[in-house]
């Protein structure tokens, strides 16, 4: 690997460091306002929708511009919404605007890897980029919990009065963190090498860039790998994203732990993610990337496990294995899907097409999980009609969601591995 892959690395390492702490601070200063607690998945549901609307179009900018550029123009965004977060506008709007952001450097950081390295490094390197985007969530949920400590008070250490300034409170302190992160990853941004763009538009029309992106969309779910991998991310995200705000529930409910400690705790099973992509790229080839498929079926099995656990040493141990998993049979998938992507209708377009379908889970499975909240009340009331509240010492709106997320990506892990099993790998 050249240095110009550790830029690109290090430059995704501060950007995602800076999205993971600045949704603690974002889910903290809810908290503070007494917003009620569905906003949590309706916080995250803003960030996502840009991935959804803008997805014809992220592509075509990151296949129009050299990757290192559209990696800068995106945190420059990223670092805007931040901005507005610290000066009082609406979490739920500027963690929009830092969504935006997202949804234009998400293409760029995948697709300069295909564009950067040959097909045989991919794993290899796809290993690495989730490797350090899991050490940027573990770190980010580490400092969200320390920064927003009450015991800490690393706010009142930083002499605002003396420039002028108030002193801030912990989650505002916390964003002009996450807002000094963005300045370094737009500075890294910077220095990222130029590569050769393998895809450029024949036209900037609006229009023929959304039916260029239906097209893309379309050749990518008839291609077999290209749609049993699109598939799988698509799955996984959606479940990720939704099993991280669980946690955080699980967490206070039943492990009794405060808001700062479940923040770190979720950082447990991004260890575990980053422990099963490693294995990834040291076991699995991008010729046999679909053999990991049962490795899901396990997986939403150790999920349905929260539901009887109540100590956190076996919390921290059922965590790690679930991330472990998750990572094992991610990985490998993702760089099927990017090589796919890359040969049919280049690297941003195909990440583009990934980010739409991937997101479209998020904000479905965030909606459930939304709705499921504020009907906790009712669903508390069936399940002590059913007698089911006392198998689990926990709010009914918890039980639900676990068991019907474990059994789903359970389901859905077997029926991919029983009709794609089969399926040849094409270079």
């Amino acid at each position: 690997m050249t240095l110009g892959f550790y830029i690109i690395l290090m430059a995704q390492f501060l950007s995602a460091l800076a999205d993971n702490t600045l949704l603690f601070a974002a889910i903290a200063l809810l908290r503070d306002m007494d917003q009620p607690p569905e906003y949590v998945p309706i916080l995250q549901q803003f960030f996502v929708v840009s991935y959804i609307v803008l997805a014809p179009f992220a592509g075509a900018f990151s296949d129009a511009l050299p990757k290192g550029r559209v990696m800068f123009i995106s945190n420059l965004i990223k670092l805007s919404g931040c901005l507005a977060m610290l000066f009082g506008v609406n979490p739920l709007y500027s963690y929009a605007l830092v969504g935006l952001g997202a949804a234009a450097y998400s293409p760029a950081k995948y697709g300069i890897l295909t564009e950067y390295l040959p097909a045989k490094f991919l794993v290899a390197a796809n290993s690495w980029m989730e490797g350090l985007t899991v050490l940027a969530i573990i770190l980010g949920a580490v400092l969200g919990g320390v920064f927003l400590s009450p015991g800490v008070k690393l706010c009142q250490l930083v002499p605002m009065a003396a420039i002028g300034l108030p002193t801030l409170s912990p989650p505002k302190f916390t964003i002009l963190m996450v807002l000094i992160l963005y300045v370094g990853a737009a500075v890294t941004n910077l220095y990222i090498p130029k590569i050769r763009r393998d895809h450029t538009l024949l036209h900037k029309n609006p229009w023929f860039v959304i039916k260029d992106f239906a097209s893309a969309f379309m050749l990518l779910w008839r291609d077999p790998l290209g749609k049993v991998s699109l598939a799988v991310t698509t799955l996984f995200w959606g479940v990720g994203s939704t099993l991280r705000l669980i946690v955080l529930v699980w967490a206070t409910l039943q492990l009794k732990f405060d808001l700062e400690t479940a923040t770190q705790l979720t950082a447990v099973s991004a260890f575990g993610i980053a422990l099963g992509s490693i294995a990834a790229a040291k076991w699995v080839s991008l010729e046999n990337s679909l053999k990991v498929l049962p490795v899901g079926i396990g997986m939403g099995v150790v999920i349905l496990g929260m539901l009887f656990v109540t100590n956190w040493h076996l919390a921290i141990v059922l965590l790690v294995l679930a991330g472990a998993m998750g990572g094992f049979f991610v990985v490998p998938m993702n760089a099927l899907l990017q090589h796919r992507g890359h040969k049919l209708m280049g690297a941003g377009h195909s990440i583009a097409v990934q980010n739409f379908n991937e997101n479209l889970s998020i904000l479905a499975m965030l909606g459930i999980y939304a709705l499921i909240i504020r009907a906790d009340l009712p669903l508390r009331r069936l399940m002590t009609h059913l007698g089911i509240d006392s198998l689990v010492p926990t709010e009914a709106a918890f039980y639900i969601s676990v068991l019907i997320l474990g059994l789903f990506i359970s389901s859905v892990m077997a029926i991919l591995y029983r009709r794609y099993r089969f399926v040849e790998y094409i270079d």
